[in-house]
């Protein structure tokens, strides 16, 4: 019941925050989203041994995230300056050899993995509205679901048993089934401008990136022997439980927006 409620809880306040805030407002919330995220990224590789140099590396990924969606300044001279300063500090530390590696490996991944995509989020609100943000989110969550249910009533085949045992091809097929089809026709209401096979390709490429991001926080979270990356969502876990698949699926969506 826990977890019902909050998620309840947490889909209307989404809802809420996607549907009235102005693109401004809501880069402002996924700067907060970004800062969290961070925490509980640091938290998770700090267990799986390395060190990132917290201050620096958050200011970064805050930093990525904020310029994608407006290009007040170049992203790319963000990027590379941020970076800069996070390799500086790592180097500034006493560990060397492959410790030191991971580390700046760990910091430089940051703004990447959280910042760009949250960043990518409000661009997509920025250029194509609120309809087209929900539209995203309804399909991630469409193809978790989907992968979900078709893995339990047919799954069978391990997809990736080293990163999450639980799911299976079987499942996987279903969301590759589910999000295409949804997003064709939900995607001729709330995006029209484009043709079905557009909307019908976007939601491919977000089944696969969606899994891929799912893939890739439980592979750090299994280095790190961690269930969860937080404690912040009752039944949920941490931010970025929630937020995994969206964080590979946004990037992809704003492209796809910035390239027709």
């Amino acid at each position: 019941m826990t977890r019902v409620l909050s998620g309840v809880v947490l889909a209307v306040a989404a809802l809420a925050l996607i549907w009235f805030l102005s693109s401004i407002a809501l880069l402002g919330v996924a700067l907060a989203v970004a800062a969290i995220a961070f925490h509980e990224y640091e938290r998770i590789v700090d267990a799986i041994g390395a060190k990132v140099p917290y201050w620096t590396a958050l200011l970064a990924t805050l930093l990525a995230c904020s310029m994608v969606p407006f290009q007040w300044v170049d992203i790319e001279s963000i990027l590379a300056a941020s970076l800069l300063v996070i390799a500086l500090n790592v180097l500034a530390s006493d560990r060397v050899g492959a410790p030191l590696l991971a580390d700046t490996a760990a910091a430089v991944l940051a703004p990447v993995y959280i910042g760009l995509p949250l960043g990518c989020l409000v661009g997509v609100h920025r250029i194509a509205g609120r309809e087209a943000v929900l539209l995203l989110i309804a399909t991630v969550a469409g193809s978790d679901s989907a992968q979900y249910y078709a893995g339990r009533a047919l799954g069978r085949t391990p997809l990736a048993p080293l990163r999450s045992p639980k799911k299976t091809r079987e499942g996987a097929l279903g969301g590759f089934v589910v999000a295409p089809i949804f997003l064709a026709v939900a995607g001729g209401y709330w995006l029209p401008a484009f043709p079905w096979w557009w909307h019908a390709s976007l939601g491919l490429c977000i089944v696969v990136t969606g899994i891929i991001g799912d893939l890739f926080e439980s592979m750090l979270k299994r280095a790190a022997n961690m269930k969860d990356s937080g404690t912040l969502i009752p039944g949920h876990g941490g931010v970025l439980d929630r937020i995994d698949a969206l964080l590979f699926a946004a990037p992809v969506f704003y492209f796809f927006l910035r390239n027709v």
